[in-house]
């Protein structure tokens, strides 16, 4: 008897673990398990998106205030227009505020951070934010330094 309580503890203990790691799991990866009644869908529009990535965060201040959700070409300007869902409790932004694509670190992921802007008029559902500033692509900036460089050698 007592072989087969601490038959059942242990597999106890391996449920409560595997529990744990899913729990991790969804966190890490950005998916939730409530539903989106709290959220409302706010648009941009970026000239380049390099490594923005569907589940990206969107960050005000350094705290997290939604998600992108998704992200595709608007086949009139030629840009790429990005989907955000943003937390209800955050329905104060004006709505010229600027969304910029940021990078976590050096090489990090990408990230969307929202500025706030002065203007009395509020986004609300399907709004669209028009002052965004574009990834930073690193293999450009790059280049361009080293397009520099060759031309201060070829001069002297």
């Amino acid at each position: 008897m007592q072989n087969r309580t601490l038959e059942i503890g242990v597999g106890l203990f391996l449920l409560a673990g595997l529990l744990a790691l899913l729990l991790l799991a969804l966190r890490v990866s950005g998916l939730t398990v409530g539903s989106s009644d709290n959220t409302y869908k706010v648009y941009a529009h970026f000239d380049n998106i390099a490594g923005l990535t569907v589940r990206a965060k969107v960050t005000m201040a350094g705290v997290t205030i939604g998600k992108v959700t998704a992200i595709d070409l608007d086949r009139d300007s030629y840009t790429g227009r990005v989907s955000m869902e943003l937390d209800k409790n955050v329905d104060n932004l004006p709505l010229d505020s600027t969304a910029s694509i940021l990078t976590a670190g050096l090489l990090g992921e990408k990230y969307i951070g929202i500025s706030v802007g002065g203007e009395e008029e509020l986004l609300t559902d399907g709004s669209t934010i028009h002052d965004t500033q574009s990834s930073l692509v690193l293999e450009d900036l790059i280049g361009k330094f080293l397009l520099n460089s060759v031309n201060k050698d070829e001069a002297n």
